[in-house]
């Protein structure tokens, strides 16, 4: 099987756990799209196939800056147009040679790498999408529909560019779906048959967890039992977009210090003096750490989430761009947990919140809730049970031989 991803380590993450349990029962797996960002995400000993990659001055990093001072439908403009659109674009060609030179029965396509599905069907291979995120099922445009059209424009677009058929969304496979969340969280989808209103291919299989590095130099030792423990987290992408939320966090964490202690992951640059009944660190153990905590403030990002509820974790969620207001907008009309203000975020709105969510019983019985629906959901087994379902394909004929990559990782 070939998984195509983008260059985001929440994309990435939930096909690692999926090809681990793939490899397991004798499948060979290789990864294709940008080589340089891909590779510290990849296991040691992955097969990878370079698609995509930019030159220094169009890299992810200057993407990234740009991308940093964006906010709602900026945001998402920015993210089609700039990155979404373009990287099909990009990624092509290479995904095409893969194909040519891994020979794959299958094809596993993120939902965000557009070219995946696009070399899949003009191979006639069967491919599935890889949904890591679940804002695409709850109707994402419904406020604003402008966007939606110039979105679906763009793609229909890109194909006509790429001399595909028309009349198909290459977000979601007509073969198989895999969702790496559930009902419980997302909603009920529209009435289109199938369990729960969703069409019979939409696996729900929950967060699929992948391996990640050992822990280092985290302070086990200060973290207090005898109070509730919150982490505090802005993702990978968003942490630099904090610096005037940190500020509140920490007199919110002021206000709180009696009865919670707050685990803070940010940049030290933003965060400045930290008191001592709390602890920061520039980064966190973060799936080591849930089972140690009762409550997570957070920016929506879809992984995070998950996570956190995967643990029965209560939330505050503070969305700051692209599906994160979408998937706040799930948790708080789940029962989950409260969404706060990210640009205008005040400490006494966080300590109201961050108060609530350790207080209220009833955001704790719906985060069990929705991590009980995880549990059955079955991750990364049962996502690779209908993978393996799927009627295979004719392999291509090889026509190109290819140069794939097999990632090494540097010891301590």
């Amino acid at each position: 099987m070939l998984f195509v991803v983008p260059p985001l380590a929440g994309h990435v993450n939930p096909t690692v756990a999926v090809a681990a349990e793939l490899t397991a029962r004798g499948h060979q797996v290789a990864w294709s799209g940008p080589a340089a960002a891909l590779e510290p995400l990849l296991p040691a000993g992955a097969l990878l196939y370079a698609a995509g990659d930019r030159s220094a001055a169009e890299g992810h990093d200057v993407l990234h800056a740009r991308w940093c001072d964006l906010r709602g439908v900026a945001a998402l403009r920015f993210l089609w147009a700039d990155v979404l659109i373009p990287l099909a674009r990009a990624m092509l060609p290479g995904v095409h040679a893969a194909v040519a030179a891994f020979r794959p029965d299958v094809l596993v396509a993120d939902q965000q790498a557009l070219a995946g599905a696009v070399v899949a069907r003009r191979h006639g291979l069967p491919w599935a999408t890889s949904a890591t995120t679940s804002a695409e099922f709850t109707r994402p445009f419904a406020g604003v529909p402008k966007v939606g059209e110039w979105v679906a424009h763009s793609i229909a677009a890109l194909l006509a560019d790429c001399g595909a058929p028309t009349g198909w969304d290459p977000r979601f496979s007509p073969h198989l779906v895999l969702v790496f969340s559930t009902p419980a969280l997302i909603g009920a989808g529209p009435d289109t048959g199938g369990a729960g209103g969703y069409p019979s291919h939409y696996a729900f299989v929950g967060p699929a967890f992948g391996a990640r590095p050992a822990s280092r130099g985290f302070p086990w030792h200060r973290l207090d039992p005898a109070r509730p423990r919150v982490l505090v987290s802005l993702g990978t992408l968003n942490r630099e977009a904090g610096a005037r939320f940190y500020p509140a966090v920490l007199r919110a964490a002021d206000a709180l210090a009696d009865r919670a202690q707050l685990i803070l992951a940010a940049p030290g640059d933003l965060v400045g003096t930290v008191p001592p009944h709390l602890v920061h660190q520039e980064y966190v153990p973060q799936l080591q750490l849930l089972p140690h905590l009762d409550a997570v403030l957070c920016h929506g990002g879809h992984n995070t989430v998950c996570e956190a509820l995967a643990y029965g974790l209560p939330l505050v969620v503070a969305p700051v761009r692209d599906d994160q207001p979408i998937v706040a907008r799930q948790v708080a009309e789940a029962g989950a947990g409260v969404r706060v203000r990210f640009g205008r975020a005040r400490a006494d709105e966080l300590h109201r919140a961050l108060a609530a969510v350790l207080d209220d019983p009833a955001h704790r019985r719906a985060a069990r809730r929705i991590q009980a629906s995880f549990a059955a959901a079955g991750g990364a087994p049962a996502a690779a049970d209908r993978l393996e379902k799927l009627p295979l394909g004719q392999r291509p004929h090889p026509s190109h031989p290819g140069a794939a990559r097999t990632v090494t990782k540097k010891g301590p």
